[in-house]
């Protein structure tokens, strides 16, 4: 693609230009994080749900299933969603204006067609309305431009983040993506006790 000029480093991304698209995007990546969430072993924090920022895209990495293991990758340079596996199984999904239902449908079969069958919770989280995976014909866009700016900007925030994290020596997480907010996040622990919750 050539070198990349100051404006797409740090791209513009207006809310109002592509809000139907994240919308829609934000259900396709909460579908493919709950993947992750239901084969990983739990981790601290819920670190072993998130995704990572890559030069493409954002990926699972490598996700424990059985012997095996498979990693899914969203790809926003081609825009397409790859699904690989150790054993050497290849899947490759469109993405494209589809409905989150056909999006649901779609991946579940390329996964079964790998021998990885995964059950997932169905309902989203951390969205004011909640519509089942597999009902949701409401968010159906995708904007391709406005997605690959949206992982354009990822990746330079990703790159300050690992940066700034570097520079502390206690507990630290890694710079990872919680598709239940769409948040990439790193977090500095002090080793101090912190507040007793309410619930207890």
């Amino acid at each position: 693609m050539g070198k990349i000029d100051s404006d797409q480093t740090w791209p513009s991304i207006p809310l109002e230009a592509w809000s139907d698209t994240l919308a829609t995007l934000h259900m396709w990546m909460q579908i493919v994080g709950k993947v992750r969430l239901a084969q990983s072993p739990w981790i601290n924090h819920s670190w072993h749900a998130t995704l990572y920022v890559t030069s493409r895209g954002l990926t699972t990495s490598a996700i424990p299933y059985g012997a095996r293991s498979f990693q899914i990758d969203f790809d926003f340079i081609d825009h397409q969603l790859a699904i690989t596996s150790s054993d050497g199984g290849v899947s490759v999904l469109p993405l494209e204006p589809q409905s989150v239902a056909a999006f649901y449908r779609r991946l579940m079969d390329e996964l079964a067609g790998l021998d990885l069958r995964v059950r997932i919770h169905m309902k989203p989280n951390e969205v004011p309305e909640a519509i089942r995976f597999d009902e949701d014909e409401t968010h159906e866009s995708y904007d391709r431009e406005y997605a690959r700016r949206f992982w354009r900007a990822l990746v330079q925030i990703d790159r300050v983040f690992k940066e700034f994290r570097a520079r502390f020596i206690g507990k630290c997480s890694p710079v990872h993506f919680f598709w239940g907010a769409l948040d990439l996040a790193v977090t500095r622990f002090s080793g101090r006790p912190a507040p007793e919750h309410p619930g207890g």
